[in-house]
């Protein structure tokens, strides 16, 4: 930066310049590379009231040359100093599980709110970093708490939720059964009643014969159930019984057309 006279007068550009002798002196080189304030340890109170430090790394470049000498006389003490007051505004804003799970938009609120306060200073904020949290020893002791409470309220949940399945599923496998069960009673019912109309229709068709005939073959089911029975050792068959099974064929033929 080159003054006239002790007064501001121009910012000479890259490349080649000329100024005149004893009328203007070169009095300011400031670089425009980008720079890293000294990491700070900042200590936040969170919207919940937890206390906190935060490690920070702030980043940024002189983009007004003249700005930063003219408007503030120390302009790093004076950045880091605005970064104090940001990052504890910002952090009071937030919840403590806000800070830690939303790192991003902690630094971007950092950064933007840096950016309008350095802009009248020539400073461009090119990057925010919170680089850890600390909590004292009560705080931590209570996140593990909370951890260990949480834990222990997602393991009843799953059990919960396994056993809901669990009967659901019971429930769905007994309804199965009944639907079934259900259809084959109806099946039952149907051959009964299908037997009962055919037996019926016989009777009316060949009368007496045909009352015979279903009696005796009853019998003779009766029977060959009795004999199925694992305790039978003896089975005593009347002699009707006998009779009916020598006249079976015969009323067989009686009932053919």
């Amino acid at each position: 930066m080159v003054e006239q006279f002790g007064k501001y007068n121009r910012t000479l550009k890259p490349g080649l310049n000329f100024i005149v002798p004893l009328l203007h002196s070169v009095a300011h080189k400031v670089s425009i590379l980008e720079r890293q304030l000294s990491p700070e340890n900042i200590l936040v109170i969170t919207r919940d009231n937890v206390q906190i430090s935060l490690d920070t790394a702030i980043f940024f470049r002189v983009t007004d040359a003249a700005k930063s000498v003219y408007r503030i006389l120390d302009v790093n003490k004076a950045v880091d100093t605005t970064v104090m007051s940001v990052v504890r505004a910002t952090g009071g804003q937030m919840e403590f599980d806000e800070v830690q799970s939303k790192r991003d938009i902690f630094n971007h609120r950092i950064q933007d709110a840096l950016a309008e306060t350095c802009s009248v200073w020539g400073i461009e904020i090119t990057r925010t970093e919170v680089l850890d949290v600390r909590v004292d020893v009560s705080t931590r002791g209570a996140m593990q708490q909370q951890l260990n409470a949480e834990r222990e309220r997602r393991a009843v949940v799953t059990k919960a939720e396994g056993d809901r399945q669990a009967q659901q599923l019971r429930a769905d496998g007994e309804l199965y059964t009944a639907q079934k069960q259900a259809e084959a009673r109806r099946v039952l019912a149907e051959a009964e009643a299908y037997a009962t109309t055919t037996v019926g229709k016989a009777i009316l068709e060949n009368g007496q014969p045909a009352i015979d005939f279903e009696i005796r073959k009853q019998q003779v089911l009766s029977i060959a159930e009795l004999g199925k029975s694992p305790n039978t050792k003896l089975v005593i068959v009347p002699t009707d019984i006998t009779k009916s099974l020598g006249s079976l064929m015969t009323l067989v033929e009686g009932l053919r057309p």
